[in-house]
């Protein structure tokens, strides 16, 4: 399902909202929840595979702008956003006996960046913040290898630098290094996961069937311009979550890479990002340069003892995710990384055949 909104409600949406000049990050700690929902890529279903979600509470597998504006709290910092953010979730695989364990994490950090030649700081007109019911992604559960040599340019060869990671390894005398895919190493620190958004849109589709055509990438993924076809600039999402991977580090020593990204992807290129809008904005100019969400005085900062106990209305999705267990939650399980071809079985039909 996607949304077009009328032409006249699109040219009233595009003269209310405000040019954007501003940066802030969101802090978001403990998930909302993590179940096999997304209302993005198979509203009213289960989906396919586990995943953690942040932001307001009335997340559900049928939620809607409206109803989550309605939400009683978010499980991010800042309290007028109640937009959900949400991303696969990092296993362990133990060698020894096939065990799936959910990978702990520091959190996702979401950063709302003004980015762009057509930011007011780069001498452009200014960027216009997310419409009402606005919703996108970023990534394809489905990748299973990298198919673009850098700089190409194209959107398909963007979206493929959108995702990249950082091995992090201070502290233990060992390099860190930055990678696509999953890294070959214990990461004595983390291992840090980040992704771009699209920033720039159609200026017509609140969605698109596919969940991306209605948006593209910066020439630069993260600077420079918005296609043609894609005119209205955004303020540009990135999201940030670093898992500890090392805790694990004793058990698979001297054997190959063990995690797999929930979305039974064993070679880390299948991680993605989902965003459903449903923030009232605010377009504060200078003061949020320094990327302070105090700065906003539309904000109300939420202190970690309040946003980190917010939980989801309902949980839509009850079943074993944390292990030590034999399978994945869902219906697609782990492709050995021997056998795992370019790009996985489609993976955007949800099962509704009992929870696995």
């Amino acid at each position: 399902m996607f949304l077009k909104p009328s032409f006249a409600a699109i040219l009233a949406s595009l003269a209310s909202v405000q040019v954007v000049n501003a940066w802030f990050r969101l802090a978001c700690s403990t998930p909302l929840v993590q179940e096999r929902i997304d209302p993005i890529i198979a509203p009213g279903q289960i989906s396919q595979h586990l995943h953690s979600i942040h932001g307001g509470s009335n997340f559900s597998k049928d939620m809607t702008y409206n109803t989550a504006r309605q939400s009683s709290c978010t499980s991010c910092s800042i309290a007028q956003d109640l937009s959900n953010y949400w991303t696969p979730t990092l296993y362990f695989k133990d060698p020894t006996t096939g065990q799936f364990e959910k990978v702990p994490n520091g959190g996702l950090l979401v950063y709302y960046q003004n980015r762009g030649s057509a930011d007011a700081s780069n001498g452009g007109k200014g960027l216009k913040a997310f419409p009402a019911g606005f919703r996108m992604i970023s990534g394809d559960p489905r990748k299973r290898s990298k198919k673009y040599a850098e700089g190409l340019g194209t959107q398909a060869e963007l979206a493929e630098r959108a995702i990249k990671s950082t091995c992090l390894r201070y502290g233990s005398g060992n390099t860190g290094y930055d990678y696509y895919g999953f890294p070959t190493t214990d990461c004595e620190a983390g291992l840090n996961t980040r992704l771009h958004m699209p920033a720039c849109w159609d200026g017509v589709n609140l969605d698109s069937p596919d969940h991306k055509s209605h948006t593209a990438y910066l020439s630069m993924v993260d600077n420079g311009d918005c296609p043609s076809t894609h005119p209205v600039p955004l303020m540009k999402l990135f999201y940030e979550i670093t898992w500890d991977i090392s805790g694990f580090s004793n058990r698979w020593k001297g054997k190959p890479w063990p995690f797999v990204w929930s979305n039974s992807d064993p070679t880390g290129y299948g991680w993605h990002g989902d965003f459903q809008n449903a923030i009232d904005h605010c377009n504060q100019t200078p003061d949020q340069l320094a990327g302070k969400s105090e700065a906003c005085p539309y904000f109300t900062v939420l202190p970690a003892s309040t946003f980190s106990t917010c939980r989801a209305k309902t949980t839509e999705v009850v079943e074993p995710i944390n292990g030590p267990m034999a399978k994945l939650p869902g219906t697609v399980q782990e492709t050995p990384l021997s056998t795992a071809p370019p790009t996985a079985p489609s993976e955007s039909s949800a099962s509704t055949a009992g929870l696995n």
